[in-house]
C-alpha cells in the first residue's frame, strides 16, 4: 500500500487556529502532506492557507464557495486527496481539539487495519480542558445510542479523528454518504463496517477548541438521532444493502 500520508482538515472561520494546528501537525508528523478545505472562511483563513500552499508543495488548499457542513467539506477532502494519489487518509479538527501530537498513533495502528479511530472512550482516552457536562454527556450517550441501533461494538462513534487506508475510503464511498453534520462520522463508521473494513480504536485525549467557539448546535445533534433512530428502526424490518468489500493491498509499496 502507497504509505503517503495527508491530514484533511475542513475550516471555516479557524484563522487563530490554523498557523498553530499546521505548526503542530508539522512538528508531530512531519512527513506527511496537509489538506486544508475552506468554505469561503470570511475572518480570511482560506487566504492564510494559500500562503503556505504557496511556500509548500507538501500542503494544498481546496476552497469551496461557502458553508456547506462539515460531511459535504470531508466528501471533497477525500476526493481530493484520492486524486493527489495519498494512502493514508487522515481527517481532523482544524481547531485544536484533536491533538496532532496522536497523529502517529493513528498511522501506526494502520498496520494491522483499515480504519483507525480516535476513541475518548476506550481505557488511556479522555477529555482534555473543561468540558461542560452536557457535551460530555451527548458525547457518550451518542455513541452508546448509535452502536446499539447500528450494531457497531466501538465506544467513540462520533468521533472525527479518523485515518482512513485509501482502499478503505474506496470501499466505504464517502460520496454516497447524505449526513452533512455531527451524523457524518457516524454514518462513515457504520459504511466502514458494513464493506468488512478492519476497525481499531487508538486513545485519544479530546481537547476544548483553543479559539473561537463550537460550531456544534441544537440542529446538528437532532439530525443524528433522527438519522440513526430511522436506521435502526429500518433494520428491525429488513437488512440494509450490502456495500463492496475492501479490496486490501497485499504489501506496502
Amino acid at each position: 500500500m502507497n504509505d503517503r500520508a495527508v491530514v484533511v482538515l475542513p475550516t471555516y472561520n479557524e484563522a487563530e487556529n490554523l498557523p498553530r494546528m499546521v505548526s503542530r501537525i508539522q512538528a508531530a508528523l512531519p512527513e506527511a502532506s496537509i489538506l486544508v478545505v475552506d468554505d469561503a472562511s470570511p475572518d480570511g483563513t482560506g487566504r492564510i492557507a494559500d500562503r503556505y500552499a504557496s511556500a509548500d508543495p507538501a500542503f494544498h488548499v481546496l476552497h469551496r464557495p461557502g458553508k456547506g457542513g462539515l460531511g459535504p467539506a470531508y466528501i471533497a477532502g477525500f476526493a481530493r486527496a484520492r486524486e493527489l494519489g495519498y494512502g493514508v487518509i487522515v481527517q481532523s479538527d482544524a481547531d485544536g481539539s484533536h491533538r496532532p501530537e496522536d497523529l502517529p498513533a493513528l498511522l501506526t495502528a494502520l498496520g494491522t487495519a483499515d480504519v483507525a479511530v480516535g476513541s475518548r472512550w476506550v481505557p488511556g482516552g479522555g477529555l482534555g480542558g473543561h468540558w461542560p457536562w452536557y457535551r460530555k454527556r451527548i458525547s457518550r450517550v451518542g455513541s452508546r445510542y448509535a452502536g446499539s441501533l447500528l450494531r457497531l461494538p466501538q465506544k467513540d462513534i462520533t468521533g472525527g479523528f479518523r485515518a482512513f487506508t485509501a482502499e478503505a475510503l474506496d470501499a466505504i464511498r464517502p460520496g454516497l454518504v447524505t449526513s452533512r453534520g455531527y451524523c457524518f462520522q457516524i454514518e462513515m463508521l457504520d459504511r466502514a463496517a458494513r464493506s468488512g473494513c478492519r476497525i481499531v480504536e487508538v486513545p485519544i485525549t479530546f481537547d476544548d477548541r483553543m479559539h473561537g467557539v463550537s460550531k456544534m448546535s441544537p440542529r446538528i445533534v437532532l439530525e443524528a438521532f433522527r438519522r440513526v433512530t430511522g436506521w435502526g428502526l429500518s433494520r428491525l424490518f429488513r437488512r440494509p444493502k450490502p456495500l463492496p468489500q475492501i479490496s486490501r493491498s497485499e504489501a506496502r509499496a
